[in-house]
């Protein structure tokens, strides 16, 4: 795979892996949430939480290097134990080619693929909104989490281990606010020249007011302001007939398609 398109798989994976490291304890222990890696592949797991493509997947395979077979079974293995379907994502350029025929192989089925996008961090970009727009520390951790797990429509015992990344290192998280209440929430992870942006979330009552632009803006001149020169983010790709004012954002703020990333699903558990 093209360096440049590695490097923007790798840098999501990278934040999705630290994610899990900052699970606080309880909500660790509640869910059985684990990162292990497994030669090219990094897994990660949970119990009772949702979407699948979000909180259980085998990432990295392919990516750097040819896997093998059994490396692949290796990790498929380690994510079977749990008995609940989980995603294998694989961009265009994996290898070896192969890699989706053995998922076939293996039950495997595609699922809602994301679209992949990037942007350079030097270009300004203007949004404005009524709304405030604030850096979200460790005393707004609590209300960062609040916000995303309702924005997305997560179950609410997601909003301690998602407000756990406010005023985590290499993680800048913002908000908007109306007035005193928080209604808008995304963040930031930065290594080396590239930031991966996620968890941009509105609440219903606070949607179309601009709060996503300004908080894609805020987002990419911290990173800038920190360093990096690579802004990286993902949707899930445009379907006929269904909205997608993510993936609108997300092109508003300047960002351009890179790839279509497939996310490969696990057969579904046995009975």
């Amino acid at each position: 795979m093209p360096e440049n398109l590695a490097a923007i798989e790798q840098i999501e994976f990278d934040a999705s892996v630290d994610l899990y490291r900052a699970a606080p304890q309880d909500v660790r222990a509640a869910h059985a949430i684990e990162s292990r890696s497994l030669g090219p592949a990094s897994c990660l797991s949970c119990l009772g939480l949702e979407p699948a493509t979000m909180f259980r997947r085998a990432v990295g395979l392919g990516l750097h290097r040819p896997a093998t077979e059994a490396e692949l079974d290796a990790a498929l293995a380690h994510m079977n134990r749990l008995g609940l379907r989980y995603a294998v994502p694989l961009a265009p350029h994996a290898r070896p080619a192969a890699l989706a025929s053995w998922l076939e192989q293996r039950g495997f089925t595609r699922g809602y693929a994301w679209m992949k996008f990037s942007r350079r961090c030097d270009a300004r970009l203007n949004s404005p909104t009524n709304l405030e727009i604030r850096i979200a520390g460790r005393e707004l951790g609590s209300a960062f989490g609040k916000v995303v797990a309702e924005g997305f429509g997560l179950a609410p015992t997601i909003a301690p281990w998602v407000g756990a990344l406010a005023g985590r290192q290499d993680w800048v998280c913002v908000m908007a606010f109306d007035g005193a209440t928080p209604v808008a929430a995304g963040a930031v992870y930065l290594k080396g020249k590239y930031a991966w942006l996620g968890f941009g979330a509105t609440l219903p009552s606070h949607r179309r007011h601009g709060a996503q632009g300004a908080l894609l803006a805020r987002r990419i001149a911290e990173a800038a302001a920190r360093g990096a020169c690579i802004a990286v983010t993902e949707t899930g790709e445009r379907q006929p007939d269904e909205p997608s004012n993510s993936y609108r954002n997300i092109l508003k703020a300047g960002f351009e398609e890179r790839q279509l990333r497939q996310n490969w699903m696990s057969p579904a558990a046995k009975a």
